[in-house]
């Protein structure tokens, strides 16, 4: 009988907390580790020199061939392993974007950069497509603009096991966009 009152308890929790975060109630604080921490990346010259070189490779690619890596890198993040997920996955800037998330104390439960093309770049975590450019995160940061931010609603994350919002950003060089990134924010740890 206790397990069922506290497995109830517990899940009145979930949905009380799934409940005020879908407002995305945290959007002040988001702003904040936006400000204090994130903002700071965008002119990081390991993140513009990773961006630029990836858009002088990206840059010539169709529709067809975008589709072609993202299927690619769908079947390897499904499998666990590909020579196209471990080509961002074991770069510098990955290793770099690694680094801070460790950092971050588990505020962040994700984060990568994305080109111009919105292709992976470098990440924390591998992700489950390659292509974001067809996504909020991208059009709503690299499409809109060198200072668009954009602040996604909190969802449960399965992955991590925890509440987060998408914090994204366009990332600019010279006040020219050349890609964007996303910081998946641990809404539980702010």
């Amino acid at each position: 009988m206790r397990l069922i009152v506290n497995g109830l308890a517990a899940i009145a929790l979930v949905v009380t907390f799934a409940a005020q975060a879908r407002a995305n109630d945290f959007e002040p604080q988001i702003k904040e580790f936006y400000n204090s921490t994130v903002k700071a990346w965008l002119t990081d010259p390991a993140v513009i020199e990773a961006i630029k070189a990836q858009n002088a490779e990206t840059s010539g690619f169709d529709a067809a061939k975008i589709d072609a890596l993202d299927k690619q890198w769908r079947a390897e993040a499904k499998a666990g392993s590909g020579d196209l997920v471990k080509k961002v996955s074991g770069n510098a800037l990955s290793a770099w974007l690694t680094k801070k998330k460790e950092e971050a104390g588990g505020k962040i439960a994700e984060a990568f950069v994305m080109d111009a093309k919105g292709l992976n770049v470098g990440m924390s975590d591998t992700t489950s497509d390659y292509m974001q450019g067809d996504e909020g995160k991208h059009q709503k940061t690299y499409g809109a603009g060198p200072d668009a931010v954009f602040i996604d609603e909190v969802e449960f994350d399965e992955s991590s096991g925890a509440f987060q919002s998408q914090l994204s950003a366009t990332i600019s060089d010279g006040g020219k966009p050349i890609g964007a990134i996303t910081v998946g924010v641990n809404v539980e740890k702010l």
